[in-house]
């Protein structure tokens, strides 16, 4: 796509520049709905053009300029995912418009747009029917000005490829033709608007290059670590390395006599709710990063002592356990437990761990911003624009409308590049050196000071009955919830982690207790890829598994049997069901049981037997209002290897837009899965953070990744749902299940690797 080369100039363009050209080119602006917001009113932010002057107001995701192009706004933030490329696709496919003759802009952060928060795989959920609405709007706003042009009827009148047809005598004109008629249409009531049928797609549903490719191939793209501003010095800082630990003391003599640096700044200590603060510090402020971190090296500081100074994850792990083996808080409720355990003869128990783990993207978080005259303009590879322009503002004290947050791209996100303290640490010292900062955290940084998935301890116990089925489940939770970010106080997991595979149990038995326990946060907690989903699946669906061992049953054949018949499953009314209702996003067993037979049928279960160390594995689980199912076949070797040869994925996600990316972030989370699961995990002594780089934070390398992941996309017309992470969660039990299979091995505890070694 030749006119989307050059797209990454716009992630650097100023706004006011951008401003410009649209007025200079009368560009028309269409009115949507999104989000919950009316955007059929007047919008914040500075945008002034002849549209605002209209009566007809702008909407912020499209423009059609005089010579026919058309501008599509990416108001999401690019990791891997496609996700700012797909939702144009969307609004383009409704507009009817050549997908040659559209631009798309990057959008800076602004709260006009909605949420900005590409995080909680929801970018295409919470906004399809906005951009589809915003392209039918438009449709039928061209075709009724062509209609009041050629003075017939707007019925006879149809887009078509980049024209309005007027089907009687085959005259067209060109969308840029209209532009200046279809401004002064009045804006259709959304029961006035015809979507195209599924039948006439010609981009949803179809495989279109993202529009970043051309950049990330041939090395132009720029991330927020290649991110520049004119005048700019670089920072590396030094933070406690105890969470909670404040400054007591510095002498940077030595590091000033480091060529190349600067100066040295303290950052004000973390006060109050960590949310996503700057955690404090000495600044090292040079005229290159390596100046920089050289200097930072010779600096001697002393800490405060922290109330998180003795943390011992092992000691934790114990402690959490401990958590679990007692009655908590109930969560969910079916039946009567109780009297259905009093009446079993025969019960099975089991716990299960999940260690902390730290997001380690590829590229660790980076920006650049510049304060001047109460103003602050950043560069930041972020996936949260509007939480930077918060978080700044709250930093230095200005209103957010002065905080201009432009977007890079991101080099791997997994939820650690919505916290912007990194991005406020920029702010804050530009403010302090009267120059523009570019703040680069080091692969060490990275590690040690995540904002890490939490720890968790599972308790699982069952009766079982006839043909080794539970006739009661009941299971406990413990972990520090992410709530401790916003709220120190918090001691229990907050209602949206629990609906993450542990309050929705899809299975069919008659008497289920879910339970969550207390517990104490000694880190920074953030959401992870999946989030709870992880550590809830992990533990739900192996003790799943070791039920069908015990019962002496095909664990394909025993899990279709706990999912029962094709229904519907009414969760309680207080269930979130990420903000959707059940009556639109139902949890709908007969999706759950496609999704495992296409896993099983295309992995060859049938077919297959353990033996020699090789077996298959299988699990499935609802995440994101998404159905996958995993099946996994590993081999264990003499010294307790473990290799993967093959992972079959299927997945029922709803609506499909474009199926390329869909795949590529199934296979990635084959790969994210089998690292969680046999490799990666953060630990803690005397409140300090023993892994430092990728040597002691195993993630999967080439040789270690599963061998081949292939992805399975049912098909659906139910609504979109959740893409980027929902493929994680039950690749990590499918693993577990499969190495019991190979070796009678039962893993209860992550990572793998650590106990097959």
């Amino acid at each position: 796509m030749q006119n989307m080369q050059n797209m990454q100039k716009i992630d650097f363009l100023p706004r006011r520049t951008f401003l410009a050209h649209l007025v200079s080119s009368s560009a028309f602006l269409i009115g949507a709905r999104a989000a919950g917001l009316d955007f059929t009113g007047a919008t914040t932010g500075e945008l002034v053009s002849d549209a605002d002057k209209a009566a007809w107001n702008p909407n912020v995701y499209l423009g059609i300029e005089p010579d026919g192009r058309v501008i599509l706004i990416m108001h999401r933030s690019e990791m891997g995912t496609g996700s700012r490329s797909v939702l144009p696709m969307v609004l383009a496919e409704e507009l009817d418009a050549d997908w040659k003759q559209v631009t798309l802009e990057q959008a800076i952060g602004d709260q006009k747009y909605g949420s900005q928060n590409t995080d909680g795989s929801c970018s295409i959920r919470d906004f399809y029917d906005t951009f589809r609405e915003a392209g039918a709007t438009a449709r039928l706003m061209l075709e009724r000005a062509a209609a009041a042009k050629w003075g017939v009827s707007a019925a006879e009148c149809r887009v078509a490829n980049h024209f309005v047809v007027h089907a009687p005598t085959k005259r067209k004109l060109g969308f840029g033709e209209l532009a200046t008629l279809a401004r002064q249409q009045p804006v259709p009531r959304k029961e006035e608007l015809r979507f195209k049928s599924r039948a006439d797609y010609r981009y949803v549903g179809k495989h279109l290059p993202t529009a970043d490719r051309d950049s990330l191939v041939n090395g132009t793209g720029i991330f927020g670590i290649d991110a520049t501003m004119p005048g700019m010095v670089h920072a590396s800082i030094e933070r406690s390395p105890v969470f909670g630990g404040k400054l007591k003391s510095y002498d940077d003599k030595e590091a000033k006599t480091v060529r190349g640096v600067l100066q040295t700044v303290t950052i004000p200590d973390l006060a109050g709710p960590t949310m996503f603060q700057p955690l404090g510090g000495v600044a090292v402020i040079a005229n290159s990063t390596w100046a920089a971190a050289k200097g930072r090296e010779k600096l001697k500081v002393e800490w405060t002592e922290s109330p998180n100074a003795g943390y011992d994850s092992s000691k934790f792990r114990q402690t959490l356990l401990e958590t679990v083996r007692q009655p908590q808080k109930v969560v969910r409720n079916v039946g009567d437990v109780d009297a259905a355990f009093a009446k079993a003869t025969n019960i099975h128990e089991a716990e299960y761990y999940a260690p902390h783990l730290s997001h380690a993207p590829m590229e660790p978080v980076a920006a650049v911003a510049e304060y001047k005259d109460g103003r602050v303009v950043c560069h930041a590879n972020t996936q949260n624009p509007q939480a930077v322009q918060d978080t700044v503002a709250q930093a230095l004290g200005i209103d957010k409308k002065n905080v201009e947050c432009h977007v890079t791209l991101l080099g791997g996100g997994f939820g650690r590049k919505s916290k912007p303290d990194y991005v406020a640490e920029a702010a804050l010292l530009s403010k302090a050196v009267g120059k523009p900062v570019k703040v680069t955290w080091s692969r060490e940084d990275d590690i040690r000071f995540d904002y890490y998935h939490t720890v968790a301890a599972m308790y699982m116990k069952a009766a079982i009955g006839e043909r080794g089925k539970p006739t009661a489940w009941l299971q406990r939770v413990a972990y520090p919830s992410i709530g401790t970010t916003f709220n120190p106080a918090a001691t229990h997991a907050e209602a949206f982690e629990m609906m993450m595979g542990w309050n929705d149990v899809p299975f069919d038995i008659p008497n289920h207790r879910a339970e969550n326990g207390p517990a104490k946060n000694h880190v920074r907690i953030g959401w992870l890829r999946s989030v709870a989903n992880i550590y809830q699946a992990f533990a739900v669906h192996s003790f799943l598994d070791e039920l069908a061992h015990l019962a002496k049953r095909d664990s394909l054949e025993y899990l279709l049997d706990l999912l029962g018949a094709p229904r519907i499953v009414k969760l309680d009314n207080n269930y979130i069901n990420h903000g959707k209702s059940q009556d639109q996003y139902p949890l709908d067993i007969g999706r759950m049981r496609n999704v495992v037979e296409m896993a099983a049928e295309k992995s060859g279960w049938a077919k297959k037997r353990p033996g020699a160390g090789r077996a298959l594995g299988i699990a499935a689980h609802r995440s994101f209002l998404t159905y996958v199912a995993a099946a996994v076949e590993v081999e264990v070797d003499q010294s307790g290897r473990v290799s993967i040869p093959n992972i079959e994925i299927a997945v029922d996600a709803g609506t499909i837009i474009n199926p390329d990316r869909v795949r590529s972030q199934f296979e990635g989370a084959g790969v994210f899965g089998a690292s969680i699961a046999l490799m990666s995990g953060i630990t803690a002594k005397n409140g300090m953070i023993e892994q430092s780089n990728f040597h002691d934070y195993r993630v999967a390398r080439i040789n270690e990744a599963p061998r081949q992941v292939n992805v399975h996309i049912l098909n659906s017309s139910a609504p979109p749902a959740g893409v980027g992470e929902p493929g994680v969660p039950p690749v990590i039990p499918a693993i577990c299940n499969a190495i019991a299979a190979a070796t009678g091995r039962r893993i209860r505890e992550l990572p793998v690797g650590r106990q097959l070694a």
